[in-house]
């Protein structure tokens, strides 16, 4: 059976005026238009092929190769935007990927990358883009050995650093004082892990040597602090969801750290903010 927003081995079993269409299983058959049939093809050949709903909403297959697949995370071009719908983005076929504005963090803007998740829509059965990306980051700490390569795509940037996903599966962590110079959203690379801390968060470097040093979190908060001109809008009410985020910590260890670095005078604290101390 062939599986929408996939590539698949299909076969094809007949030939028409447009094309050549192909067994989709219990999804019928599926027109590969002529546009995309390879030369010297005939019924019974087998051909990789992706599938998906073209314009007019029928299932199609195409033999181009998106950038990006059902259930992949990827950085993709915002085309333009709609104002009813959503937005429209790149990802290598002529249909665009739908972002529709529900599924918007942030309002996205045209000319720009975002990163994505690739799900289908339980309503309308169709591919979609999300950049509400954490509900489909696997939490359970990964069996990462310490200077592993790994695929990296640029998330969004934090006080701390710049959240990556990690191998298409995980969250991981590039830290400011290990970059020597500022990384853009979308950008994709190989990287390294340093460390799997106890609470699954993965600390990354981008050389193999840059294994040195692995942070307290104690020390996570100063140099995110240092890093974001003496205060961070993370405080002592803040939400638990938003300092998981960035620390990665569960709010209990949060607050206890921040105790510590209050009781050297190192930091000020407030409900909604933490500020370097005065010594």
């Amino acid at each position: 059976m062939a599986n929408i927003g996939k590539t698949n081995r299909l076969v094809i079993v007949r030939a028409s005026d447009q094309g050549y269409y192909l067994d989709g299983g219990k999804l019928g058959e599926i027109l590969l238009p002529n546009r995309y049939v390879p030369e010297e093809v005939e019924q019974g050949d087998e051909l990789e092929v992706f599938v998906y709903r073209d314009s007019e909403d029928r299932l199609v297959a195409t033999t181009d190769k998106p950038f990006c697949e059902l259930c992949q995370f990827a950085a993709l071009e915002v085309l333009s935007v709609h104002q009813k719908i959503g937005a429209f983005l790149d990802w290598g076929l002529p249909k665009d990927l739908l972002l529709p504005f529900a599924e918007q963090g942030q309002r996205v803007k045209p000319g720009r990358k975002v990163v994505v998740y690739v799900m289908c829509d339980r309503r309308s059965n169709r591919i979609i883009a999300t950049t509400k990306t954490n509900r489909f980051l696997n939490q359970t700490p990964p069996d990462y050995e310490p200077g592993q390569s790994v695929s990296l795509i640029v998330m969004e940037r934090t006080p701390l650093g710049f959240n990556c996903v990690v191998n298409q599966a995980h969250r991981g962590l590039l830290y400011h004082s290990d970059l020597k110079e500022s990384l853009k959203i979308g950008r994709e690379m190989n990287g390294f892990v340093k460390k799997v801390r106890d609470s699954g968060q993965i600390d990354l470097s981008l050389s193999e040597d840059g294994f040195g040093r692995v942070l307290s979190l104690s020390d996570q908060i100063l140099d995110a602090l240092r890093e974001n001109g003496g205060r961070i809008d993370i405080g002592d009410r803040s939400s638990p969801e938003t300092i998981r985020r960035v620390f990665a910590t569960s709010k209990k260890t949060y607050k206890k750290a921040l105790g510590t670095l209050y009781r050297k005078r190192l930091i000020r604290i407030g409900d909604d903010r933490i500020e370097l101390g005065d010594c």
